[in-house]
């Protein structure tokens, strides 16, 4: 089990705003899930709270944190505006980075929803300095301009019963040039709310980071 004490609330300021996030490093950690949520979604969010445990269990560092201001994800413009979610993934990644208790991590992306083409975009953006990227029930095609450059192993989570986001999905899946998997689950809706559905999301991705993170060293600080 984990300590509460071991989970920590920040406050990360970008621009001239202030994101609220939660962010838990165990210790030994060599590596940093940053979630990139869907839009109406937050750093509470049960499923992505859920496969982060997983992944803190395999000693993972964790960050879950709001894109948006209360203000702006009242907004439907702000909420589906994939440029400006970027924007701001790619700002606190950098803040992250400089941070006493996570700078020298290597990095990697959670992306949901829309959170997906967030993550891919930044990703593409980060290069080599992303380690991995996993998608659940996302739509990466919102990135497809982007996907090409993206060289992080990318693993794409998709429901069997999602039929349209499997196609987009598909799309995707041949415009990125990176080591690639796309994993279908049966009998999963968008949301794999289903009994036993996301436990196989958490159990993939969690294999997803620790192969291609955790073998690494240590960046030097």
């Amino acid at each position: 089990m984990l300590l509460e004490e071991e989970h920590k609330t920040i406050e990360i300021p970008i621009g001239q705003v202030v994101l609220r996030g939660n962010l838990f490093v165990p210790e030994n950690a060599n590596a940093l899930v940053l979630f990139s949520h869907g839009s109406g979604s937050s750093r509470l969010s049960p499923r992505n709270n859920y496969v982060a445990n997983v992944l803190q269990q395999e000693g993972l560092a964790t960050l879950l944190f709001d894109l948006l201001t209360e203000e702006e994800d009242r907004l439907y413009k702000t909420r589906f505006n994939i440029d400006l979610l970027t924007q701001r993934l790619i700002a606190v990644t950098e803040w992250i980075k400089i941070q006493q208790q996570t700078k020298g991590l290597h990095l990697a992306y959670f992306g949901a929803s829309t959170g997906a083409a967030s993550a891919l975009s930044a990703a593409a953006y980060f290069g080599d300095e992303i380690g991995a990227v996993v998608s659940r029930g996302g739509r990466p095609d919102l990135a497809m301009t982007e996907l090409h450059m993206v060289t992080a192993p990318t693993l794409l989570i998709v429901g069997g019963w999602d039929k349209v986001v499997i196609i987009l999905n598909q799309k995707a899946y041949s415009k990125l040039r990176c080591e690639r998997k796309l994993e279908i689950i049966p009998g999963a809706t968008h949301l794999f709310e289903e009994p036993g559905k996301l436990e196989e999301v958490a159990a993939l991705s969690a294999k997803w980071f620790t192969k291609h993170l955790k073998s690494k060293r240590p960046n030097n600080v």
